[in-house]
C-alpha cells in the first residue's frame, strides 16, 4: 500500500469496527449492575468491592469498573500493578484499587505515584512497602493477605506468627484489611470452608486490628459467617453463577454473535473441516461463520450456535478463523451471508459453553479475543 491508498482510508474504519468485524461481543453494563445490586443485597450491610482483573474478567476493566463507580462501589481489586495503574488512569482519584499480586520488587515508586494499595502476600513485600512508605514520608495502604488453606498467595501461618512477634513489622503501613481467598466456596458443604474461615479468625488475630475480608463470589452465598467487612466478587458480576448446583442468581452479562461468511449444499459422503472428523451421512445445508480459536472460542468447545431460536450444531473441528454449522433445519434462504448467529446469548451461556468446552465459565470470558466489535449498552 504506498502513502496516497494510506491516506484515502476513510479516518472513522477501524479494524474492530461493526461493519468490518467477523463477530460482535454485546457486554450489558446496566447487567453488571444489577448483579452487583443483587451481591450487596445478599450481604446485607456488608461492603462490596468489584474485582476487575484481567481486563474485566475479558470485558473491559475500564468500562465495567466506570459502571460499578456509578452504582457506588468505590474498592476494586486487579491482579497486576499494571493493570492497576491503567485502571487509576481510567477512574482517576478517589477509589481503592488493590493489587492482589502484590507489588513487583523495584516497582514500588511505580505504585506510589498511582496511589495503588498493595496486597502484601509476603514479608518480602511488607518489608519493600515499609521501605516505600518511608521513602514517600507517609503511610501507605495495604491489605495483608494471609494463607489460610488454599497454599497460593497470602503470608504462611508461620510468617504471619514471626511477624506478629516484631513490633515494627507495619511501621509506615496503613493496615485496611485482613484477607484471605477461598478455595471451595463454590461447593457448600466442603470441610475445606470451614477450615479456612477458622484458619483466618486465627491468623487475623495476630495482625493489627483492622476490617477483614475473606469472601469471593460464591462465598457470598455461604452465609454471615463468612462476609466479615468486605466481599470481593468477581466472576459474579459477570454472570457466571457462583451457586453451580443451584439457578443462577445473577443476570447474563455478554451476548457473541458471529457473522455469516458463506453457506452451502453438501453432498451425502463429503469430509467436513481439518481431518475430516465428519462426513456427512446425507445431504445437507451448512453455514460457514467467521468465529474460531484465535478468537478464544476452544478448538475443543464443540457445540452449537442459534439463529431466531434454532440450534445449528457444529460440524467438523473449530478453525483459527472459522466454523462450520450445520443449517439444515432452518427455511431455505432464511441465513445468509452477514446474518448474524449467536453463540453466547440466551440461547446459550457462558456457563453452558464452559461445560461444552470441559472448562469453567471464567475461561471463557477471560479468552474472548481483541478481533470482536465490542458493544456496550445500557451504561
Amino acid at each position: 500500500m504506498n502513502d496516497s491508498s494510506r491516506r484515502s482510508l476513510p479516518e472513522d474504519i477501524a479494524a474492530t469496527s461493526e461493519a468490518v468485524a467477523g463477530a460482535i461481543l454485546t457486554i450489558d453494563l446496566g447487567a453488571i449492575r444489577e448483579n452487583y445490586r443483587r451481591l450487596k443485597a445478599q450481604l446485607g450491610g456488608v461492603g462490596c468491592a468489584g474485582v476487575v482483573k484481567a481486563d474485566g474478567y475479558g470485558l473491559g476493566a475500564s468500562q465495567v469498573a466506570t459502571a460499578l463507580l456509578r452504582e457506588g462501589c468505590d474498592i476494586f481489586f486487579v491482579a497486576l500493578l499494571g493493570e492497576g495503574i491503567a485502571l487509576r488512569r481510567s477512574l482517576g482519584p478517589g477509589s481503592a484499587i488493590f493489587v492482589l499480586n502484590g507489588i513487583p520488587p523495584g516497582a514500588e515508586p511505580d505504585a506510589v505515584a498511582a496511589n495503588l494499595c498493595a496486597v502484601v502476600n509476603s514479608p518480602e513485600q511488607l518489608a519493600a512497602w515499609r521501605a516505600a512508605a518511608r521513602r514517600a514520608g507517609r503511610k501507605l495502604p495495604a491489605a495483608i493477605q494471609v494463607d489460610s488453606g488454599m497454599s497460593r498467595l497470602g503470608m504462611a501461618p508461620q510468617d504471619v506468627e514471626r511477624i506478629a512477634a516484631d513490633p515494627g513489622a507495619f511501621d509506615g503501613i496503613d493496615v485496611r484489611f485482613a484477607m484471605s481467598h477461598l478455595a471451595c466456596a463454590d461447593e457448600p458443604d466442603h470441610p475445606a470452608n470451614e477450615r479456612q474461615r477458622l484458619a483466618f479468625e486465627r491468623l487475623r488475630a495476630l495482625l493489627p486490628k483492622a476490617p477483614a475480608s475473606l469472601t469471593n463470589s460464591s462465598g457470598i452465598f455461604l452465609g454471615q459467617r463468612f462476609h466479615y467487612d468486605l466481599a470481593r466478587p468477581g466472576a459474579a458480576l459477570y454472570g457466571i453463577n457462583p451457586t453451580p448446583a443451584r439457578p443462577n442468581p445473577v443476570l447474563p452479562v455478554v451476548r457473541l454473535q458471529a457473522k455469516v461468511v458463506q453457506t452451502r449444499m453438501l453432498e451425502a459422503g463429503v469430509g467436513v473441516g481439518y481431518g475430516h472428523t465428519v462426513r456427512t451421512t446425507s445431504p445437507l445445508t451448512a453455514a460457514t461463520i467467521s468465529l474460531g480459536y484465535a478468537d478464544g472460542w476452544h478448538r475443543r468447545a464443540a457445540s452449537a450456535a442459534w439463529f431466531e431460536g434454532v440450534r445449528l450444531p457444529f460440524l467438523g473441528r473449530v478453525s483459527m478463523d472459522s466454523i462450520i454449522l450445520d443449517i439444515s433445519a432452518l427455511p431455505p434462504g432464511s441465513l445468509g451471508e452477514g446474518d448474524l448467529v449467536e453463540l453466547l446469548g440466551p440461547s446459550q451461556s457462558v456457563d453452558d459453553a464452559a461445560g461444552h468446552a470441559g472448562t469453567i465459565g471464567y475461561e471463557i470470558l477471560t479468552s474472548l479475543g481483541h478481533r470482536f466489535h465490542r458493544r456496550y449498552v445500557n451504561g
